[in-house]
């Protein structure tokens, strides 16, 4: 919870990882066993809308399909329903399915495709990969240093970490005084245990801002997202 009392983005963003790996699960292709074999899931882009953050104590329900697939890739959506079966937030990601060991994508197994099926369905229709051009330039630039805890069982920093940087980068009154409504983002190349990043973020309109991840010493761009936060006086 924050001082508001509402479940945080990024224990959302947490908590749709959590119905997609039990989606997994429920398939025979957990997360583990597909660690097995070298084989993961990782998100390439995606999006997420709040008209609401969850409250203390409060339960909630996620759906979770796949949409579309390619040979190497599908479409996951979510919904975020309250008690009264309220849709209170969606989701969207592109996924590929990747060759940990080789680095390269990999076919989405048949028999995963068979069990899951998918429900063409989109609820949530917006563009997934979106257009979205890196900082140059920023007005906020702050320089991290990678931890050992940001790393996840791929030996990367997983993209619940990326999150936390891009709302700890967005000014103190901005934050107190709103709160997320939309982000959406794309990821370019992976972070890994020990490198420096830096995180350039800058206003592109009124409460909306566009953020860059760079490996700190290079060019090299590993993500970017726009994000847009809602005053909390509006319904």
């Amino acid at each position: 919870m924050n001082k508001f009392g509402e479940a945080t983005p990024t224990v959302i963003l947490a908590l749709l990882e959590e119905a997609a790996a039990e989606h997994c699960l429920s398939i025979g292709y957990g997360l583990y066993d597909l660690k097995e074999k070298d084989i993961g899931w990782v998100l390439l882009s995606g999006a997420l809308e709040m008209n609401r953050f969850p409250r203390y104590k409060e339960k909630i329900t996620i759906r979770t399909w796949l949409s579309q697939y390619s040979t190497i890739r599908g479409f996951r959506e979510n919904i975020i329903l309250d008690e009264q079966g309220l849709v209170i937030g969606k989701a969207k990601g592109l996924w590929i399915f990747y060759n940990i060991k080789e680095r390269k994508p990999i076919p989405v197994y048949k028999e995963i495709k068979d069990l899951w099926s998918y429900h063409s369905k989109s609820i949530f229709t917006v563009k997934i990969p979106p257009d979205i051009k890196p900082l140059e330039q920023a007005n906020i630039v702050d320089e991290i240093a990678v931890q050992s805890s940001d790393v996840d069982m791929y030996n990367h920093v997983n993209n619940i970490r990326y999150l936390q940087w891009l709302i700890d980068s967005i000014p103190d009154d901005v934050v107190e005084m709103n709160r997320l409504l939309y982000i959406e983002g794309r990821f370019i190349s992976e972070i890994k245990g020990g490198d420096r990043i830096v995180m350039m973020t800058d206003m592109e309109s009124d409460n909306v801002f566009i953020h860059t991840i760079r490996i700190k010493g290079s060019d090299k761009v590993c993500a970017v997202a726009r994000t847009q936060w809602k005053h909390r006086a509006l319904k």
